[in-house]
């Protein structure tokens, strides 16, 4: 001890007030440094840089200014700059409302440190702000104490502290003072660490690390620096803004400097070319795909599973791999004894858990055993308080016997008071045992010794058969070794529990410990969730890869993952953190390349990091699950991190972009197939959107083309259609419910683009339908008028009747549109026509929002509209029943293709 003393300029009576403050002022607090996330305002100024926005922000500031230059001003074109404005807004507004979250990733890393501890502080203890710690300090450490700081011991009385928040790994690690040889910090037995727990014992440290100089601070360091992924979606949705806008600034350009040289005024080509190019511009897709992700969220959230940012709901939907946490992720984090073994049988223990529910098979042969396991304990079993349920203060190990002699009828407490101890030798790693010594009710004194098997079975003569005791003959040891090894074999943790009379009150630990009767042995372990391997068999059939990543050891990881499904093969591919360094970028591809099962353990959290960029970098969409601190670097780096919401880390949870609210893996696999679902949703959506655009632009085309020198649809009436009459029946599209074989097909490349060449030939099959009805209808009304196309005017009734039938022509046909994207092949008749009544009903809303601009005077004067008469409908309704049953014709055929390539096949 006077080394470390030395080396941290300390004493065992810790730094004097006035070190302490001439320390904390050279080395600053022991905190971790607030992350500065900027201010709201900034995130809804981010709304407008997507490139859409960026477009029509363009387009209004120059048709304001067309307006402003213009002679005679004309209020149309102002009523235009203020229209397009209006959607930018809309849709920022939305974007805003639905994506806002602050991350607060590093500020959540706080909230796990200590507020106070106990420290020596000139020898005199005391209780200060753990922000006032400094290197060299003696803190006091307790049973049930949070560890404030890094800190080396000196003084440590059955020390075990909870590491899973840094490592990953559920069990208690014995602490103790002696030096052990160089390595990792987290592997050093002499040290505690920031944000740990101390479960059992007490001991005195002293400081040699604070704040960000901490394993917790380096976690919180990569934690902050760890860029967030753009979800596939994202990156379709951004090259799909940029094709888009190219073609409509091109396409505007072109016809632009097409019509200027024909003598048409400045200010009305300009307005005639904004109107392509707003027509090739799907206004109302941001607002649609940000309303239709939310409903995929709300949906998400009804099965337990809560998604924090909306993209990362369709990015579920491309996972290919999860890399998943063990403990507190596939087990419940809670040991649980499930096998005994005495009097040379095997005895199973119901209920998993520290509830006390449950029953052993023939308890009174295991009942001595059970006894003297709880006896020689020092946990305590907490009953159910408020919200939590059963759980142990102190070893879990121990918590799992205590629950066990429950389940057999015991009572720990009135045995303790019957059988009051008197001596302890704690468990120590040279021993492997632990031992206690209690007056029985007639004077004498009792020993009771539970540790491993071989070492407790070395020092044992005898053994209990009954109420008798027989010597333990060489066979006999066999067969002890025998079922221990048998319950080894099936990944459970085995401990024997021995007794003998003792000479007194205090006697020697090498008289305790030897001559002893074997009473029996226990089998335990972390039992994994109930609805795990259901969970995993349907990853399996989705095509979806799990691959285990945790910190435990690799014999556990093992036994848990064939457990619930993760291994079926004899000979899975187990790989270490320390063998992971070995492996350069090219060795860790090709072991993900080459290993189906792969199990990684004794990991850090940079490993964690580096194998999920590695699988990235091999195209694959990668979702990470884990609860703990030291999981959130991954979780932030994946394309989908998913924390658990009840037993999860403030900073697991704020780091990942899904929290699971019940824990549950299952629910993973819902969110996954409903991601599928919204993905499917959002490419009907989008030929129903993009294929009218087909039928705003044509006209407009064909109309420059044939010397016609107003625009058959103006873009005041595009705006109305796209963000009036198409946004409604597009979000009851992306409403539709999730298909039933949705998680039996493999996830879509993660390159697979959004609008794929299918999506593409439907869009322009069912647009070009759209615009030949349109056409006809508007050329037919101008021809039938007999005007010369030089004649007409803005003004003219035949022209406000034309265009009138061109929106209308397009809002019907749209609604019939509807129907038909709702199926890739099967006729909407079998699926239903009136089984999305909410898409009915929003196309209803549309035909009643043009009837409105057709009819309504105010409305009319905006949009420059007339009257319909009732057969124009009539016509305007032919056309749609004539697209949806080409449509079904199209569908028909592509069928019995299908059926015959299968017919040829067999």
């Amino acid at each position: 001890m006077p080394d470390v003393f030395a080396a941290m300029g300390s004493a065992l009576r810790g730094l004097t007030p006035a070190e302490a403050a001439e320390r904390q002022a050279r080395y600053g607090p022991n905190e971790l440094p607030r992350v500065s996330h900027g201010h709201v305002w900034r995130q809804l100024v981010t709304q407008f840089t997507d490139l859409f926005a960026v477009v029509l922000l363009v387009a209004s500031a120059i048709t304001f200014l067309a307006y402003v230059l213009g002679q005679p001003r004309d209020p149309a074109t102002l009523q235009l700059a203020v229209a397009i404005l209006g959607v930018v807004l809309l849709n920022a507004g939305i974007g805003f409302a639905q994506e806002y979250s602050a991350e607060r990733t590093a500020e959540s890393l706080q909230a796990m440190v200590p507020h106070t501890c106990r420290v020596l502080r000139d020898g005199e203890r005391r209780e200060l702000p753990a922000r006032d710690l400094v290197a060299g300090d003696v803190v006091v450490l307790e049973a049930g104490d949070a560890v404030p700081a890094d800190c080396r011991l000196v003084e440590a009385q059955e020390a075990a502290v909870n590491n899973a928040a840094l490592t990953g790994e559920s069990d208690p690690v014995t602490r103790i003072t002696a030096a052990g040889p160089a390595g990792p910090p987290l592997e050093s037995r002499n040290c505690v660490f920031m944000g740990t727990d101390l479960v059992a014992g007490t001991g005195k440290a002293v400081v040699f690390a604070t704040g960000t100089d901490t394993e917790f601070g380096r976690i919180f360091r990569l934690a902050a620096a760890a860029p967030r992924q753009r979800t596939p979606l994202q990156l379709q949705v951004a090259a799909m803004a940029r094709r888009v806008a190219g073609v409509a600034l091109a396409t505007g350009a072109i016809l632009f400097a097409v019509r200027l040289p024909s003598g048409q005024p400045f200010v009305d080509t300009f307005v005639f070319s904004l109107g392509v190019m707003v027509a090739l511009v799907p206004e109302g897709l941001p607002a649609t795909l940000s309303v239709s992700l939310a409903i995929g969220v709300r949906r998400m959230a009804r099965r337990h599973a809560l998604v924090k940012q909306l993209l990362a709901v369709e990015a579920l939907g491309s996972t290919s791999v999860v890399c998943t946490d063990k403990t507190g992720t596939l087990t419940q984090a809670e040991m649980t004894v499930v096998r005994l073994w005495a009097d040379r049988a095997s005895h199973a223990v119901a209920g998993v858990g520290y509830s006390p529910v449950g029953e052993v098979t023939d308890a009174s042969p295991v009942r001595e055993l059970l006894r003297a396991a709880a006896l020689c304990s020092n946990a305590r079993l907490v009953p159910p308080t408020g919200r939590d349920g059963w759980r142990v203060l102190g070893d879990t190990t121990e918590g799992a016997l205590l629950v066990a002699a429950a389940k057999a009828g015991l009572d720990p407490a009135q045995e303790e008071a019957r059988t009051p101890r008197v001596a302890e030798y704690p468990f120590d790693s040279s021993r492997k045992l632990m031992s206690t010594v209690h007056r029985d009710g007639d004077g004498t004194y009792l020993a009771y010794v539970k540790g491993a098997p071989l070492e407790l079975l070395s020092r044992c003569d005898a053994m209990s058969r009954g109420d008798t005791k027989t010597p333990l003959t060489d066979a006999a040891r066999t067969e002890v070794a025998a079922a221990a090894d048998d319950m080894a074999g099936q990944g459970l943790r085995v401990l024997a529990v021995a007794r003998r009379r003792a000479c007194g009150p205090h006697p020697p630990v090498g008289d305790v410990e030897s001559e002893l009767t074997l009473l029996g042995l226990a089998g335990m372990y972390d039992p994994p969730r109930p609805e795990v391997r259901e969970a995993v068999d349907a990853c399996r059939r989705a095509g979806i890869r799990i691959v285990m990543v945790t910190g435990d050891h690799p014999l556990t990881a093992e036994a848990v993952a064939r457990r619930v499904g993760i291994v079926r093969g004899p000979s899975p591919a187990v790989v270490t953190g320390a063998q992971l360094d070995d492996l350069d970028d090219g060795g860790l591809d090709t072991l993900l390349a080459g290993s189906a099962e792969l199990l990684l353990c004794r990991v850090s959290p940079e490993h964690k990091m580096r194998v999920v960029t590695a699988f990235q970098r091999r195209g694959e969409v990668v979702a990470v699950t884990g609860d703990g601190a030291n999981d959130a670097p991954a979780l932030k780096h994946a394309d989908i991190g998913v924390a658990m919401g009840a037993s999860g880390t403030d900073v697991a949870r704020e780091a990942a972009l899904m929290v699971l609210l019940d824990d549950s893996f299952a629910s993973i696999t819902t969110a996954v197939g409903l991601g599928r679902s919204v993905y499917r949703n959002i490419r009907k959506f989008l030929i129903y959107l993009f294929s009218h655009n087909i039928a705003e632009l044509v006209p407009i085309l064909v109309a420059t083309f044939v010397g016609f020198p107003l625009v058959p649809i103006t873009a005041v009436q595009i705006l109305a259609i796209d963000l009036g009459s198409d946004v409604l029946p597009a979000l009851a599209l992306g409403a539709e419910p999730m298909e039933p074989d949705v998680m039996d097909r493999p996830p879509r490349p993660r390159r697979e683009r959004l609008f794929s060449t299918a999506v593409m030939e439907r869009v322009l099959f069912l647009g070009g339908i759209q615009a030949l009805g349109v056409c006809a209808v508007f050329f037919w009304h101008i021809h039938a008028s007999g005007i010369p196309y030089a004649d007409f005017t803005r003004d003219t009734p035949v022209y406000r009747e034309a265009i009138t039938m061109v929106q209308a022509g397009i809002v019907v046909s749209q609604f019939f549109n509807a129907l038909a994207v709702r199926t890739d092949r099967q006729s909407v008749f079998r699926a239903g026509l009136l089984s999305n009544p909410w898409l009915i009903a929003a196309g209803c809303f549309g035909i009643a929002l043009m009837a409105a601009i057709s009819y309504a005077p105010p409305l009319q004067a905006v949009f420059n509209t007339a009257p319909l008469t009732l057969t124009d409908w009539a016509v305007l309704t032919g056309f749609g029943v004539l697209l949806l049953a080409v449509e079904e014709a199209r569908k028909w055929v592509l069928r019995h293709r299908s059926t015959s390539a299968k017919g040829e096949t067999r």
